[in-house]
């Protein structure tokens, strides 16, 4: 099975902290192309660890060093859907804390980059309903954190999510009956 690993990076002062998410540049082949997500990527056989993966591809992606950031903890592994012959991809989050994060240096892999207040996660109107592009019948939770038609999260940047918050004592809460808003 494949690795690859996050950085679910918090920035700003710790009193109203923000959380980093990317958009994905769209690339042929990539099942990830054009999603919102957390810097990262997969592991690399030079890399020590998971966690170094995740250092290396932040800085690689959005020009974001974690040297100087708070190593706060690693979040449950997760399998994403089968991407590859041998079955799937396994990936880890690794949080950090930065007080002052510099200015952000997208590579080609990254079509956008932006923090998000975290405490603007838990407003019940930016849980939705999003539906796979191509595949209709397939529903899962999101969460809007920009531009409804562009910056939906879902899938495994979700599901870290909702473990941190989780973890954070501040879980998402359930659905609103009105989920027709994308």
């Amino acid at each position: 099975m494949s690795r690859a690993a996050v950085a679910l990076v918090l920035g700003g002062p710790a009193e109203a902290p923000e959380i980093l998410f990317i958009k994905r540049a769209s690339r042929e082949g990539d099942p990830w192309s054009g999603q919102m997500a957390f810097p990262g990527g997969r592991f690399d056989p030079a890399d020590e660890s998971e966690r170094e993966t995740a250092i290396r591809e932040t800085e690689e992606e959005v020009g974001l060093s974690l040297g100087e950031a708070e190593f706060l903890g690693r979040i449950d592994d997760l399998r994403g859907r089968p991407t590859t012959p041998s079955g799937g991809i396994v990936v880890s989050a690794h949080v950090y804390s930065l007080p002052s994060p510099p200015p952000l240096a997208i590579n080609d892999e990254v079509a956008e980059a932006f923090w998000f207040p975290l405490s603007d996660l838990l407003e019940s109107g930016r849980q939705v309903q999003y539906n796979y592009p191509g595949h209709e019948s397939m529903v899962f939770p999101g969460l809007v954190v920009g531009d409804p038609e562009r910056h939906v999260v879902w899938g495994l940047t979700h599901r870290f999510l909702e473990i941190f918050l989780e973890i954070t004592g501040h879980p998402l809460g359930t659905l609103p009956s009105d989920l027709d808003r994308l």
